[in-house]
């Protein structure tokens, strides 16, 4: 029987390698549904007593291009970034822009009236003003205390 060497960064420079193929590219969010990416558009949440306020960063989409759907606990938002085609005689083009299909789902964590959403898209950013529900804005717990038996 040989003796061998162990080396321990070999082993930490494959899963290294490994992880960097899986994360290749982190300049967009995106899942991986089946053999494809599916990109998600960077979110940002706030809640307030009365609204829970949901940013998404949306560059270089009109607004026709967005689809969104809001039920009382969730926002559905998919759409397309379609590219733009440009031809050079004399030189090379490079681009790090992601074009094509994107959607995601964000769970909310406050029902809400799904009706009176308000909606503001303007520099790439959407803002969404989702106001809770009557029931969450006055949802009060009332916690028992028992008195240990003497």
């Amino acid at each position: 029987m040989a003796l061998v060497r162990y080396n321990p960064w070999q082993e930490l420079n494959a899963h290294l390698s490994h992880i960097n193929g899986l994360l290749g590219d982190t300049r967009v969010p995106s899942a991986r549904i089946g053999r494809d990416f599916i990109r998600v558009p960077a979110a940002e949440l706030h809640e307030t007593d009365d609204a829970i306020i949901l940013l998404l960063e949306l560059p270089g989409l009109e607004a026709k291009d967005l689809d969104i759907q809001v039920t009382e606990d969730a926002v559905h938002i998919s759409g397309e970034r379609k590219s733009e085609t440009k031809t050079e005689n004399n030189g090379t083009t490079s681009s790090e822009f992601y074009y094509g299909k994107f959607q995601g789902v964000i769970p909310l964590k406050a029902r809400i009236q799904n009706t009176n959403v308000t909606a503001d898209y303007k520099d790439g950013i959407l803002n969404l003003t989702l106001p809770k529900s009557e029931q969450e804005k006055n949802k009060v717990v009332k916690v028992n205390l028992e008195q240990p038996a003497a």
